[in-house]
């Protein structure tokens, strides 16, 4: 068997000695040709507080990065292991929903806005944060049921939602 990139033994690491793969991403979290100019990642395992973790996920957002929205709402779903965990996963799932819309894979984007829409929904009657759980539903539903006929990608800029209410 001839070894290919993946079962190479030179792989890339980071300082903690975990592989990672080095290769440069576009905007969409996407990976590049190794020499080509990508998009900064989204450092991982950063400690931010909630509130934090929201702003910064809605200016990724606003940016057209859904991918690296949803590295920040990871960050903050693997950092919780109280009440909020299932409402972190869930804001994650939503932003990866909308990463595979906007990469054409309508039929993934469908499912994980579904279900990070259900993983928020617990938390309707009290929303922690100002986070627009009725909001955040509405617009994972519609955008799921566009899916659902869409092929394609979705353009972003009129698909972003709103994390916290106004």
């Amino acid at each position: 068997m001839v070894a290919g990139p993946a079962t190479s033994a030179v792989r890339d690491r980071d300082q903690e000695g975990r592989a990672r793969n080095a290769r440069p991403r576009d905007g969409l979290g996407r990976p590049l040709p190794y020499g080509v100019p990508g998009v900064e990642r989204q450092p991982e395992g950063v400690p931010r507080t909630p509130d934090e973790s929201l702003v910064e996920a809605q200016r990724l957002l606003d940016a057209g990065m859904p991918f690296h929205a949803h590295e920040v709402l990871e960050d903050a779903w693997k950092m919780s292991d109280g009440p909020e965990r299932e409402l972190w996963r869930g804001m994650a799932q939503l932003a990866v929903g909308l990463t595979h819309a906007a990469r054409g894979n309508t039929t993934g984007g469908a499912a994980l806005l579904r279900r990070g829409a259900r993983n928020i929904a617990p938390y309707l009657d009290a929303p922690p944060h100002g986070i627009d759980i009725a909001g955040l539903g509405d617009w994972a539903a519609a955008l799921a049921t566009t899916l659902d006929t869409a092929s394609g990608e979705v353009p972003l800029a009129a698909n972003t939602p709103r994390l916290v209410r106004r």
